[in-house]
């Protein structure tokens, strides 16, 4: 592993098993990765392409520890908490609870792992806020509120809150319209230059990829077929 490496992916494999329509008594194995193997670099964007169901998101949930697999993912040379590595989803709405005001959405992954007093949260909650192009003002007002650019700049924001060293972004902007995708891929490549982030962009938008990432890779058949610079 190279002293450069954030994210390191060895011989990764992992399948499903679903009900036979013949019977269910029968379980029916399939892969989906199959021996997949990546380095992502301290500071880089790596691009995730390839069609619906080659693997991608189930590579996500691998590094995320979500779910099982064969094989040996690292993050910074050791075994991933969760903390390191945060995810930033396909549709925003779906990820913040309406119900909640986004200070407290913003807030709720700092008092789930203890960080900080109430004043210093309201700080770094206004300070990440302004990172991602939202003023404070914008802890009072709720989701249904924000329009889809700024439901995923909340994501964003919610999910770097407790400083991960990898953000996972996953079909990121594929709700988005055409205006609102290109600036949050422009906000990507801002974090990434201004903080050092390291992000792995999945998305089946390949135009999209290139445009952010310094390298892609294409997966095919739960393992990766090829890379681009």
């Amino acid at each position: 592993m190279k002293l450069n490496t954030l994210l390191f992916i060895k011989n990764v494999s992992n399948v499903y098993t679903e009900n036979s329509f013949v019977s269910f008594r029968k379980k029916v194995i399939k892969p989906v990765l199959n021996n997949l193997n990546l380095e992502i670099g301290t500071g880089e964007i790596f691009g995730l392409t390839g069609k619906s169901g080659c693997g991608k998101t189930t590579l996500a949930r691998c590094i995320l520890g979500l779910i099982k697999y064969d094989g040996e993912i690292l993050i910074n040379g050791q075994k991933c908490a969760k903390p390191q590595v945060q995810m930033v989803f396909q549709e925003p709405g779906a990820s913040l609870n309406p119900r909640k005001k986004i200070g407290w959405l913003m807030e709720e992954p700092l008092v789930i792992h203890k960080i900080g007093t109430s004043e210093e949260r309201k700080y770094m909650i206004d300070k990440m806020l302004l990172r991602v192009g939202l003023d404070s003002s914008y802890k009072t007002r709720r989701v249904h509120e924000l329009s889809g650019g700024q439901k995923q700049r909340v994501c964003i924001a919610r999910a770097l809150i407790l400083k991960p060293r990898l953000l996972i972004a996953d079909e990121a902007i594929s709700s988005l319209d055409v205006s609102a995708g290109v600036k949050i891929l422009n906000l990507f490549k801002k974090l990434n230059k201004d903080t050092g982030l390291s992000i792995l962009f999945i998305s089946h938008n390949k135009d999209a990829a290139e445009y952010l990432c310094d390298r892609m890779g294409v997966m095919e058949n739960g393992s990766i077929s090829g890379y681009f610079a």
